[in-house]
């Protein structure tokens, strides 16, 4: 049988994955058997564990964070519902969420069976400051809020949530799994340094650069990962918070090697080239009459007909839509200049060939 090769990059445009820097690789293979899950055994993964929840603390503006490095975004997010949850000790606990937060908000409403009140995004796609008001309550345990949006790369205004959730004894959640090594060079408001919110979702396996799977989960105060903690008698660990439990050390690995390659001028660098392609992007689809999103972070969404959708895609283009139908291009670190000329000639051709449409 013929060994399968990987997925090749040089076409992929709507993934918030990408190709993991040298670095990351090679830390990521050197501990792939360790099991970050039971740290008194594993010490040294667990070593690096702490370096990277060190970045990562440093990256979004928490000098002491509390957390560990988890399988994603999903993870991670389930865990802030589950930690809301389980400190509030509410007996009918709901989440208020705008209606672009992340897909695994429905997963960790429907394990955790907590209520999920999505409310409406304002004409910029942002949390609706007045929606979120409304919907909270007495039994409100978490307030969410989106820090690079994964349909459009909006930041949702997250001081003034920070504020309705704790005006409501609730905890306050940002998912910043995709802009969190974006955002700190930008004049966003979103992290711990601009509000006391109380958790936080960044994942170095999409900008960080790391091996697939490595998200983050942080926390302000230790208290509120304390309740997540169950007994675990037959390791040498005693307890363990996280999710997954056993789990390789590669990801924990590469994240803590990405970091301390690229924090803070790689990635800044990375920031500057790719948001320089997403506004040329959008200027070139404009140009050609799209009627497209202006991109606030590296991410660029255009309505685009069905059929020459289908035809990019036949083309083998990797590009997706939105919920609402637009075409969704993320400006990832592998994503050069010349592939979106590629893309760009290639729709020029789908455009312009009736056999296409």
């Amino acid at each position: 049988m013929q060994r399968a090769a990987p997925q090749e990059f040089d076409r992929v445009l709507s993934s918030m994955c990408t190709q993991p820097h040298p670095a990351a690789r090679e830390a990521a293979e050197r501990f792939l058997a360790t099991n970050p899950g039971d740290p008194a055994t594993y010490q040294a993964v667990a070593a690096l564990e702490e370096d990277a929840l060190s970045y990562l603390g440093e990256i979004t503006g928490l000098s002491a964070p509390h957390g560990y490095i988890a399988s994603g975004g999903t993870e991670a997010n389930i865990q802030a519902i589950r930690a809301a949850r389980n400190h509030a000790r509410d007996d009918d606990p709901n989440v208020v969420a705008p209606e672009s937060i992340h897909f695994s908000f429905q997963k960790a409403a429907d394990v955790l069976d907590v209520e999920l009140r999505i409310v409406p995004v304002d004409s910029d796609y942002r949390a609706s400051i007045g929606a979120v008001r409304e919907a909270t309550d007495d039994n409100t345990i978490l307030v969410a809020g989106v820090a690079g949006t994964t349909e459009f790369g909006r930041v949702d205004p997250i001081p003034e949530l920070t504020a309705i959730a704790h005006d409501v004894g609730a905890l306050m959640h940002v998912d910043a799994a995709w802009g969190g090594f974006i955002l700190p060079f930008t004049d966003h408001e979103w992290s711990f340094a601009h509000a006391p919110v109380d958790s936080l979702t960044i994942d170095p396996h999409k900008y960080g650069q790391a091996v697939v799977p490595a998200g983050g989960l942080l926390f302000r105060d230790k208290e509120v990962v304390d309740s997540l903690a169950v007994d675990t008698p037959y390791l040498e660990s005693a307890s363990q918070a996280s999710l997954t439990g056993t789990r390789s050390g590669a990801g924990v690995a590469s994240a803590a090697a990405a970091m301390r390659e690229l924090w803070p001028d790689g990635y800044r660098d990375v920031y500057e080239r790719q948001q320089a392609n997403a506004d040329w992007l959008y200027r070139e689809l404009r140009a050609r009459g799209y009627d497209a999103v202006e991109p606030e972070l590296p991410l660029v969404a255009a309505d685009l007909p069905d059929s020459e959708f289908a035809s990019l895609r036949d083309l083998g283009w990797r590009i997706s839509r939105t919920a609402t139908g637009e075409l969704r291009i993320v400006c990832m670190p592998h994503v050069t200049r010349e592939s979106l000329r590629a893309f760009l000639s290639d729709l020029d051709d789908v455009r312009t060939d009736p056999a296409r449409n």
